[in-house]
């Protein structure tokens, strides 16, 4: 048999944001270098266009090209880790292409920047025998018959639980038990929540469960270093369970079994970088092209979760005694005291025996500083939290807020004014929640405020004990309903339906388009001749700039079209000639067009 030949030919795709070069380039491998210039791995390469060295990573080689003429030769084989696997560019490739993108703008989330120490270290680590896969075991509350589908959105379970003397939301540990199900199975997890107070405890219930070399965190709390470690150990083919943010998506791990989040709805999982592709949009594609499981488990499901689940596409689970917890529907009196009678009853008659829980839109924290300090408080040093205080002055009070984090308190009388989001664990739970500023946090000017206030406040009534009261102040009608009855997904389903007559999201797309006024007209049309519409066009920056903003929406079917017609233009406008000259300097700015995809704020 003759020996197959060598592959001469690397394809690449350049490290740079520039969206004339989003498409895979042929280079020929240096005869020095064949054998080892693989799939995934960095180089550098020659760019003529540009007359510089440029930073690439190998998608695929090949004996031969197809294209004509004499191709560059690779200049550097950088590391011979493959770090960018095929399955992951697929990945990268497909989401950025849904939003009119750029796949290395998507890579650059997936891979870490290199760190050549650490690297080294890894090389030279010693080979560990596999670790022994755990037992298959139930995940508790659930049938495990409910838990057998491929796409499922989970209710959660309420309330915490003690797990290793800790106590944590129970959502965590169904979490944790369903990646021990796909670990056991010999396939790896991947955990995507909202932020590292989440990972904490989700490390707690897996820590109880597995060996923790099983489990492997990637979040933008690690060193550059730390992360790029655990990126390396994902490459090692064995399955693990990889817990992190919102890029733990593109992680490369061993035949992922299972992709689930928690909490979906939470902004923080919406990506600020370009091509801003959601974290749930990424998942939903790697599903499709991996076959892992897919779940979202979360109390309250979003909207986009909720249309998937109307369409079949995903199967709604509830734990099998589902219980919710205590919410009282409190009327808010504007000539009543900051907290209505009973709601203030509950909570002091709470205070004698436990931790008590106050949720507020936002709560002034100077007042409280003073207090602990033993100080007088100024009586206009916030306002929120100084009259909560007042209105308990014989307890420790707490503040946890974006600026006082606080992950815990234990099980002694305490009262913890929270932002939404910021809510402390209590051990064994608050024995009363209040949840103030409802009317305010609803007067926020978005599309999705409705189910973002119901996430927000099931959050923090879930860190209720058993039994206890949760009052929810000033919001009756469906909202409240939906609290009082624990049946979010009953509102969300409505508002899904009454989304889809008014043609708003998730019922339909949107893509937002800016810059020069002719070069959105410009895209604005290609994509209205493939089934787009305009919304709106407003002006942008200083009048008389001529920069516009134009939002359009479409249907899912003619996405594909429309993302292609306006990353066309994209492409277009970045490589067109440059204005003359405006200023002494004799710059002259490129043509800019930018695009976003999905962007529902923009409403």
């Amino acid at each position: 048999m003759a020996a197959a030949e060598p592959h001469r030919v690397a394809r690449v795709i350049i490290d740079s944001p520039l969206p004339q070069l989003d498409h895979l380039f042929d280079y020929r491998i240096p005869d020095a270098l064949v054998g080892r210039v693989v799939q995934g791995v960095r180089v550098r390469v020659p760019l003529r266009v540009a007359r510089r060295i440029a930073d690439a990573y190998v998608v695929e080689t090949a004996v031969s090209s197809e294209v004509p003429g004499e191709l560059s030769e690779i200049e550097e084989l950088v590391s011979e880790i493959s770090v960018l696997r095929r399955e992951v560019f697929d990945l990268t490739r497909a989401a950025a292409d849904r939003a009119a993108g750029g796949a290395s703008d998507i890579i650059r989330l997936a891979v870490p920047r290199r760190h050549v120490r650490v690297e080294k270290a890894w090389l030279a680590r010693e080979q560990a025998e596999p670790l022994a896969l755990p037992q298959a075991r139930a995940v508790d509350g659930y049938a495990a018959d409910q838990l057998g589908g491929s796409r499922l959105a989970v209710a959660a379970p309420v309330g915490v639980v003690e797990v290793g003397g800790r106590f944590i939301g129970a959502w965590a540990l169904t979490l944790a038990q369903l990646a021990v199900r796909a670990l056991a199975d010999g396939r790896s997890a991947l955990l995507a929540v909202p932020d590292y107070r989440d990972q904490d405890q989700l490390e707690i219930a897996l820590a109880a469960l597995v060996d923790e070399r099983f489990v492997l965190r990637l979040d933008a709390k690690q060193t550059p270093a730390s992360r790029y470690r655990a990126f390396l150990d994902t490459l090692v083919p064995e399955p693990r369970i990889v817990i992190g943010n919102r890029s733990v998506v593109y992680a490369p791990a061993h035949d992922p079994g299972l992709i689930a989040f928690w909490n979906d709805g939470d902004a923080l999982f919406a990506e600020p970088l370009a091509p801003y592709v959601h974290a749930r949009d990424a998942a939903l594609i790697r599903q499709e092209q991996s076959g892992a499981a897919l779940v979202f488990l979360s109390h309250t499901p979003s909207s986009q979760v909720e249309r998937l689940v109307r369409l079949g596409w995903l199967t709604r689970v509830a734990p099998l005694r589902a219980r919710g917890p205590r919410v009282v529907l409190t009327p808010d009196d504007p000539t009543s005291p900051r907290i209505p009678p009973s709601a203030w009853k509950a909570a002091s008659e709470a205070l004698a025996t436990g931790p008590v829980l106050i949720q507020v839109a936002r709560p002034g924290s100077a007042s409280l500083e003073a207090r602990e300090r033993g100080e007088a408080m100024a009586a206009d040093a916030g306002g929120t939290a100084h009259d909560l205080a007042r209105a308990f002055p014989r307890v420790k009070v707490l503040l946890a807020d974006g600026d006082h984090p606080v992950e815990r308190v234990g099980s002694e009388p305490l009262l913890v004014i929270a932002t939404r989001g910021a809510e402390p664990i209590a051990d064994g739970g608050y024995h009363a929640v209040l949840l103030l500023d409802g009317g305010r946090m609803l007067a926020r000017e978005s599309l999705r405020v409705a189910e973002d206030c119901l996430r927000w406040w099931s959050a923090a009534a879930t860190l209720a004990a058993a039994g206890a009261p949760v009052h929810l102040v000033g919001i009756g009608g469906e909202l409240g309903i939906a609290m009082a009855t624990w049946r979010q997904d009953d509102f969300l389903a409505r508002e899904v339906a009454e989304r889809k007559q008014l043609r708003l999201p998730p019922a339909v797309r949107l893509a937002s388009v800016s810059g020069a006024s002719r070069l959105v007209a410009e895209a604005v049309a290609a994509a209205e001749r493939v089934g787009a519409s305009v919304l709106s066009t407003e002006p942008l920056d200083a009048p008389g700039s001529g920069a516009v903003r134009t939002l359009m929406r479409f249907d899912y079917g003619h996405g594909h079209d429309v993302a292609s017609a306006l990353r066309t233009a994209v492409v277009a406008a970045a490589s067109g000639r440059r204005r003359p000259a405006t200023d002494e300097r004799g710059y002259r700015p490129a043509p800019t067009l930018r695009v976003r995809m999905d962007d529902v704020d923009a409403l």
